[in-house]
């Protein structure tokens, strides 16, 4: 891999490599790089310090209007944990639509429609954001459903996000990632010239995990010319470093065979599948044996996200303490055990149906004392709230 293009001298920053696009940064030296530039060229690419400031970026851009008039997005229920606050943050609306958890948290269409519906007068929905694979859940959605997402959002004139960070994270049975760009490309002008689509990826979330080189990337398509000027704009203080730039060319163009990095490359990248696949497998099974709890098998993501059954004197003492149930099991977790668990409600769930997030992307001896120690834990509050 070469750089190219790179000025010196005084004023310079890392950010100017930015605003130049990946052509003037990186010499295509295989024909992936090539094809993905390509591709991208076709739309608009922006990069950013991290997804979460690209999809910050983007939910700004969203936003008008107040009252009935607010812009509306769509949001899966659970969503990622960060994503509530973003669209608090950015004046927008939250409008739920609900996952199906008795079929591994599946996307609904008639859900979609239900929430549209619900929306009302409250607000005036123009976005639809999705995950996938899905955060919390790790369900992996197929094409047929994609496909029935695109059409949905083009009926209602919807934006459509998708979040595919966990696209390499992919391990389920018979299960590949598909993103909603190829799939919108393979159906035909009438939807793939006339969709407006973002996609968000990013550098920490890939099986490389460079949690510590914080990059990720977006790809507009569609959309009016000035938004995408707009966007080259607003991108220029959030540009990651030169560092992250080369690890993301890394990410799109990893080494292939005869390179000299190839076989180490390989061997970590097939031992972070099994182990995260394992790990997966393990804890699911693991917390369906617990008593109060059912988990969804994950087909890809690095989460779990199991049912929590708490028993009615430990709700009552919520809400006595004046916080939500499943906060307080991942608080009393903590402080017993030093395990630290996310509560299901910073997934934006508001119903009565509790849940824990748990992180599977760890070495398995960790993972098994974490699990040790959460069933511990769990036995001993059943007791304690018979």
């Amino acid at each position: 891999m070469s750089v190219q293009g790179i000025p010196t001298g005084q004023g310079w920053h890392p950010s100017h490599l930015l605003g130049r696009s990946w052509r003037c940064v990186f010499t295509p030296s295989s024909s992936k790089t090539k094809a993905f530039l390509w591709m991208s060229s076709r739309g608009h690419s922006s990069f950013w310090g991290s997804a979460v400031e690209g999809v910050w970026m983007i939910l700004h851009l969203l936003a008008s209007g107040e009252g009935k008039t607010q812009t509306g997005v769509l949001t899966p229920m659970p969503c990622p944990h960060t994503l509530p606050a973003l669209l608090e943050d950015n004046g927008l609306t939250l409008v739920p639509y609900q996952l199906m958890e008795d079929r591994g948290w599946a996307v609904d269409l008639d859900e979609l429609h239900l929430a549209l519906k619900n929306a009302g007068e409250l607000c005036e929905p123009r976005a639809i954001y999705i995950s996938n694979p899905g955060n919390p859940t790790g369900h992996v959605q197929d094409r047929k459903t994609i496909e029935e997402v695109i059409r949905f959002a083009a009926t209602e004139g919807l934006v459509l996000l998708a979040d595919e960070v966990y696209q390499d994270s992919v391990y389920g049975l018979e299960k590949e990632f598909i993103s909603y760009k190829r799939v919108l490309s393979d159906m035909g002008k009438e939807y793939s010239e006339t969709v407006e689509l973002i996609s968000f990826h990013s550098l920490s979330n890939a099986l490389m995990g460079e949690c510590g080189l914080r990059g990720g990337y977006q790809e507009v398509i569609n959309m009016d010319p000035a938004v995408k000027t707009h966007l080259k704009d607003m991108q220029a203080p959030s540009s990651p470093a030169v560092i992250p730039q080369l690890a993301l060319e890394v990410m799109v163009n990893p080494p292939t065979p005869g390179d000299p990095s190839y076989e180490t490359y390989s061997q970590e990248i097939l031992h972070s599948q099994r182990t995260l696949s394992q790990n997966a497998q393990r804890a699911c099974e693991f917390l369906n044996d617990l008593p109060g709890m059912n988990c969804q098998p994950a087909m890809g993501g690095v989460s779990l996200y199991p049912y929590l059954n708490l028993p009615p004197k430990m709700l009552n003492e919520a809400k006595m303490l004046g916080v939500e149930p499943d906060v307080l099991y991942c608080q009393r977790l903590l402080e017993e055990e030093g395990v630290c668990l996310g509560a299901g409600c910073e997934n934006g769930q508001k119903d009565p149906n509790y849940h824990i997030r748990l992180c599977v992307l760890a070495p398995p001896a960790t993972l098994e004392e974490i699990l040790a120690r959460l069933c511990s834990f769990h036995l001993r509050l059943l007791d304690t709230f018979p």
